[in-house]
């Protein structure tokens, strides 16, 4: 296939996609998440009179099996029915109605039915993905699950009176990241009980949100919809985001009936009750058992039942689910079924809501098609390391130092299997470097976080360090913009070469060098991941992430029960 439209795409190969969204068991205010997964997309049609394989389907017969035409010897027949099946999962509404323009309307028919909302809502804007040597980059998709009750069917499914009609939490958030090779996926979670600081936000009608110091990350829908989640995650993180894609309760249920069960396994009998009702109601015997409906949902959300009884045991149960479930997606018999595929659009289009950038279903086969080649080995989970706060008993802030590395391991497009990847480092400039004394140089002091505050100084004795490399022209600037890592921007493509030469005299990575329309001169902001020290701090690791939770998706296994919850 030709290039698509889509953002942040490079190499596009074919792998089946889970998606995720999902929520609390019991009430909201209870420190707790769920989500859930979404499967493949279908095919994108063909449109009204267009010559493609639909097309010469219709014209040797109906019935998916190649027309009436009769092999010579049997292993040719088989070998035709083969091909077929694999075809018919590229042409989906084709097979389901027969002609090319009945497949075009259907086509429509589920555009119509998307959900679209703008993706950021941030006042600074999206940094940009480095390409590199092979002009590929990564792709990033927010994955958000909604507890809204603002529909009785999803009243129904979520309980909690209270809270009908009440502002959304965005109690499930996963961060997928193909690498910019195409060979690896990496999923983050991040517990909804995090404490971090909400940015500024301004939604469509123009309302603005203050930013929030020190809040919990779910209430970040609540500030203008899901683009404000996405400006939460840009701040935090530094990393680019392409996409978004929501699901509410009605939509973890539609999605699981659809996709017709998904593998799960207790090593003992559970049954997630508790006398304040704050249990999910999953009731399992021990072993494996596929979920669909409530009963995946109520998976999802299960906190009390596991053993610690933590929303770091549910982040588990919810990797657990996504890796069965891309299991399940790459068993033919699921992606052959054109009444299963038929479903399976119907659901995804009435469950989602998505950014502008995925506002059709051709766009969404789009990302589903860059996801398919990722064998299930080299899809890895895990949760953004945490501890417990200080500051808000029984909620969570990210771990310093160890939170960073894992972001700056997706920032670098650095496999979180410890594999190697076939990424190219990052080209270097052709512009020449000019003379360090002849290189003006702005230095801002971004050390600030929440829990430590800013770095004093920091400017200013990394002014001193370019000095003392012939920068002479180094200046420490009163500005103090957060800075999550350490990076040099530059203004214009002449100057390229001289932020490089910047960044190698202070050993900064060369993917720490980036174009900014926002400065004026090549300028360096020292990151939180250099409060101290006259050396940059060296990677901790390439290798593996870092902090525990993480699994493959090739990996199957039991959640443990609580006997407390057990029958």
């Amino acid at each position: 296939m030709g290039q698509s439209s889509v953002r942040g795409e490079g190499t596009r190969d074919r792998v089946p996609h889970a998606r995720d969204g999902a929520l609390d068991d019991g009430h909201r205010g209870d420190a707790s998440s769920g989500g859930t997964e979404e499967p493949a997309r279908p095919a994108r049609p063909a449109t009204a009179g267009t010559a493609t394989d639909g097309g010469r389907a219709h014209r040797r017969g109906s019935g998916g099996g190649g027309g009436r035409r009769r092999a010579g010897k049997d292993g040719e027949s088989r070998k035709g029915k083969r091909r077929v099946l694999r075809w018919s999962a590229s042409v989906l509404s084709l097979l389901i109605l027969g002609t090319a323009g009945a497949g075009y309307l259907y086509y429509e028919h589920l555009n119509s039915k998307i959900k679209k909302e703008d993706l950021t809502l941030g006042k600074n804007g999206m940094p940009e993905h480095k390409a590199n040597a092979a002009g590929q980059t990564p792709l990033n998709i927010l994955l958000i699950g909604s507890d809204a009750r603002n529909s009785k069917q999803n009243q129904d499914l979520g309980g909690g009176r209270d809270t009908f009609d009440g502002p959304p939490l965005a109690d499930v958030q996963m961060l997928v990241h193909l690498s910019a090779d195409r060979s690896n996926i990496s999923v983050v979670s991040m517990p909804r009980d995090t404490m971090l600081r909400l940015p500024e936000c301004r939604d469509a009608q123009g309302k603005t949100y203050p930013a929030r110091e020190f809040a919990q990350t779910n209430e970040s829908l609540d500030r203008g919809g899901p683009g404000c989640t996405v400006a939460t995650w840009v701040e935090l993180t530094g990393i680019p985001i392409d996409h978004f894609m929501m699901i509410d309760f009605a939509g973890v249920v539609s999605m699981a009936d659809a996709i017709g069960g998904v593998p799960v396994c207790v090593d003992k009998n559970i049954e997630s009750r508790t006398s304040d009702g704050k249990g999910s109601g999953l009731k399992l015997a021990k072993g494996t058992h596929p979920i669909k409906g409530e009963q995946a949902l109520q998976w999802l959300r299960t906190r009390y039942g596991w053993v610690g009884g933590t929303d770091l045991e549910r982040a588990k149960a919810q990797h657990m689910y996504m890796n069965s479930m891309v299991r399940e997606l790459r068993r033919n018999a699921k992606l052959t079924d054109p009444n299963k595929l038929r479903k399976l659009a119907e659901a995804a289009t009435e469950a989602l809501t998505v950014d502008k950038g995925l506002d059709t279903i051709g766009k969404l086969y789009d990302v589903a098609e860059q996801l398919k080649s990722v064998p299930t080995g080299r899809i890895t989970m895990t949760t953004m390391p945490n501890f417990y706060s200080t500051r808000k008993p029984g909620k969570v802030e990210p771990t310093p130092g160890e939170a960073e590395e894992l972001f700056r391991m997706i920032r670098e497009d650095i496999p979180l299997d410890g594999k190697p990847s076939k990424r190219a480092a990052p080209a270097a400039s052709k512009d020449t470097a000019a003379a360090p004394a002849e290189t003006p140089v702005m230095v801002q002091n971004g050390t600030y976080t929440d829990q430590y505050g800013s770095a004093q100084g920091r400017a200013t004795t990394v002014a001193g360090l370019l000095a003392a490399k012939g920068y002479t022209q180094a200046k420490a600037d009163t500005a103090a913009p957060r800075q999550a890592k350490t990076v040099v921007h530059f203004p214009s493509a002449d100057l390229e070469g001289d932020a490089q030469a910047v960044a190698k005299s202070l050993g900064i990575p060369a993917g720490s060098v980036k174009k900014s329309d926002k400065v004026g001169t090549i300028t360096l902001i020292v990151g939180a991941d250099w409060r101290e020290g006259d050396t940059y701090p060296k990677p901790k690791s390439t290798g593996k992430a870092p902090g525990s939770n993480t699994s493959r998706a090739d990996q199957s296994g039991c959640m443990t029960v609580d006997p407390n919850f057990t029958w």
